[in-house]
């Protein structure tokens, strides 16, 4: 499928979904919304893709809201507005029901709801030129995209409350200080860094890796024993799988395991 303000590659066992509007520096408009949940879904299809990477074409990752859509949207009455605006933030939160990992690669201008996109992959790896800010504030507006949820859920809710209300720009060492950033690397080293990490992700075996992710995000507010009950099912699933039995053959032969997921 071709898109207009996206593009969507596989290299071997990892999709890239690139943002690819760099002359407004990647800003989310109402199109590229019904693109990125249309092309989520293709990944959500595809048995062979175990990673996906969410990056941005150019100097920059995201903008942000393209500022005149935005403006449009919230020009309408009130229950007009709301489900539109809902709708909006959905469709690029789609990857969030995904269930392989998801890695932001980010780079350049960060800001308000591209940084909530980025929040709203698993993991995040940024180059260290990197300039990110939840700055919806300073244009007079609260925060969106479930920028207030997955925010505090990273960082802690002082650190975020900071952020929200201060809407000042933090560079790459300080996100990686608090916890919003996993890996920081020169940008010349971004692209090749990332796609090795998803690639050493994507060759342990897949239904491990979504069972892992599953239970790590349904365990957050879950008490011990529901915890214990989530991981001792999931081991069971994973004990009756193919790869396995060759994760233990390879291990007892002294090899690199093979797994084919399943």
């Amino acid at each position: 499928m071709q898109f207009e303000t996206l593009l969507l590659e596989k290299k071997e066992h990892v999709a890239i979904l690139t943002l690819d509007q760099p002359r407004i520096i990647n800003a989310m408009t109402p199109q590229m919304a019904v693109e990125f949940a249309a092309a989520a879904a293709i990944v959500q299809k595809d048995p062979d893709v175990r990673v996906l990477i969410v990056a941005g074409q150019g100097k920059s990752f995201c903008s942000g809201g393209d500022l005149q859509d935005t403006f449009e949207m919230f020009n309408k009455p009130p229950a007009q507005a709301q489900p539109t605006v809902i709708n909006f933030y959905k469709s690029f939160l789609s990857l969030s029901s995904l269930e392989i990992p998801t890695i932001a690669v980010i780079k350049g201008h960060t800001i308000g709801a591209g940084l909530c996109l980025a929040m709203a992959c698993d993991m995040r790896i940024a180059s260290s030129d990197t300039r990110m800010s939840m700055s919806f504030i300073k244009i007079g507006i609260h925060p969106g995209m479930g920028g207030t949820y997955t925010l505090p859920r990273l960082v802690g809710t002082a650190k975020a409350l900071e952020l929200c209300l201060l809407g000042e720009p933090i560079g790459a060492d300080e996100a990686l200080r608090i916890g919003l950033l996993n890996h920081v690397v020169a940008p010349e080293k971004l692209q090749d860094f990332s796609l090795d990490f998803a690639r050493r992700i994507a060759h342990n075996p897949p239904i491990a890796a979504r069972l892992i992710k599953r239970s790590i995000y349904r365990n957050l507010d879950a008490d011990l024993d529901s915890a214990l009950a989530l991981e001792s099912f999931s081991q069971m699933l994973c004990a009756s799988t193919a790869d396995m039995k060759e994760g233990v053959a390879a291990a007892r032969e002294k090899r690199p395991p093979v797994f084919k997921g399943c």
